[in-house]
């Protein structure tokens, strides 16, 4: 009969049992991790094509309910930048578990404005508090996982975000008329609340602080300007940012072009729109794999084009399922450039500092983002035309330099190659 001491005594395989463990609950955690990045993105999407909807129900212009979207986005940016900071000091944990708090309770909140404004100011808190959750996943993918292993995890949490992105953008406009906005904010905050709940037991795989004391606001911005002293920094941030100032240019007034170009109510524009998202969330984990195999030299400037393409056909007016193929190709136009950039990403800094290049990441996107939304809406007083044509043609440009810019982001092996030849 075993003694007592067993139990302390070295077993057979305990240490392939024990990693067997670990990738078990690694799944597990960036499962959940995934669905609230999904959630976050599934109530930020959700937003634009309910803009012709929430006009009327406000009684006010579309420009005017449209600033929803930017308050949300540049609020969501700010905040970027410290929360990877943070988490370097404090942990990854308990930030996510902060942010995912305030995300639930403003999420909510939403649901009670009875003005635009009130709407406006709920969003923008919203946006200070959602964006510590996905920068931080990010950021526990370079804590655990070496660059040539990081495309497949990413891929998981983008087509969790991919998913969210084409919920939000179809499921938001086709329930609106049966259950109303109010209720759609009300089931958002409650699925996040579930997953806030179920993450709880996974709180000790996070890992511990990286460093021992916060820095300065001074040290904080003198290590964002080190990650931008390299070219492959400085390229990167820059084509973040156009990448998302592109998008959410594009995609923000979607509602309002298909409600003018084929006059299309709520039901109608989340049916049209309903292809958004759904590239990623079949293929992200597919383009993973193929970014670890391949690299990223390719797939970066044909996501960019395409999504330039998708953009320019939406000038002379097609049938409305020309529309619904274009807003396909743009989507997936986003699935070969935003997670790859990421990867990138990940690979600047050192570990001690990557909640910081994960922050400034997110804060270049989400700067865009906003910034995108107020431009594009500013020069449709011009018409949806010359506004589709000039944001396509920069598009378009910026994606054919890329295949000079980004030749040298193959994988690791073979980039060391490249640089020693």
């Amino acid at each position: 009969m075993p003694n007592r001491t067993d139990r302390f005594r070295p077993q057979p395989h305990t240490e392939a049992a024990d990693r067997a463990i670990r990738l078990k609950q690694h799944k597990a955690l960036f499962g959940l991790l995934s669905l609230a990045a999904g959630l976050i993105f599934l109530q930020g999407y959700m937003i634009a094509p309910l803009i012709p909807r929430l006009a009327e129900v406000f009684n006010v212009p579309v420009q005017e309910i449209g600033f929803i979207v930017p308050a949300y986005m540049l609020s969501y940016a700010l905040m970027a930048l410290f929360y990877g900071v943070l988490s370097d000091r404090f942990g990854r944990w308990s930030i996510i578990r902060i942010s995912l708090i305030i995300f639930v309770v403003c999420t909510a909140l939403t649901a009670t404005a009875q003005t635009a404004a009130q709407l406006s100011f709920w969003r923008l808190l919203t946006g200070l508090g959602a964006s510590g959750v996905i920068p931080l996943t990010f950021a526990l993918v370079g804590d655990l996982f070496p660059f040539e292993q990081r495309g497949s995890k990413l891929g998981l949490v983008f087509a969790a975000m991919e998913g969210g992105m084409a919920a939000g953008s179809a499921g938001g406009a086709i329930l609106e008329p049966f259950i109303g906005w109010r209720w759609l904010f009300v089931g958002t905050a409650v699925l996040a609340a579930i997953v806030l709940w179920r993450l709880h037991p996974y709180g000790a795989l996070f890992d511990t602080p990286k460093v021992d004391k916060l820095p300065s606001l001074r040290q904080v911005f003198r290590g964002y300007s080190q990650i931008l002293s390299s070219f492959r920094g400085q390229r990167t941030y820059a084509y973040v940012l156009w990448n998302g100032i592109y998008h959410s240019g594009v995609y923000t007034w979607l509602g309002l072009y298909l409600s003018q170009r084929y006059g299309m109510d709520a039901l109608s524009i989340g049916l049209t729109i309903l292809g958004y998202g759904i590239p990623g969330l079949l293929l992200s984990s597919l383009i993973g794999r193929a970014v670890d195999r391949w690299g990223r030299r390719w797939l970066v400037p044909l996501g960019l084009v395409m999504a330039a393409l998708a953009g320019l056909a939406m000038i002379p007016k097609i049938p409305a399922v020309g529309t619904t193929l274009a807003v396909l190709v743009l989507s997936l136009g986003y699935d070969l450039t935003q997670p790859l950039f990421v990867g990138i990403v990940t690979d600047l800094g050192d570990e001690n500092s990557l909640g910081q290049t994960m922050g400034l990441k997110v804060f270049t996107l989400f700067t865009g983002f906003g910034v995108g939304s107020l431009v594009f809406g500013e020069l449709l007083r011009f018409g949806f035309g010359p506004s589709l044509a000039l944001f396509g043609g920069i598009q378009l440009i910026i994606g054919l330099v890329a295949v000079a810019l980004f030749w040298r982001e193959v994988p690791s092996l073979k980039r060391e190659a490249q640089i020693s030849s």
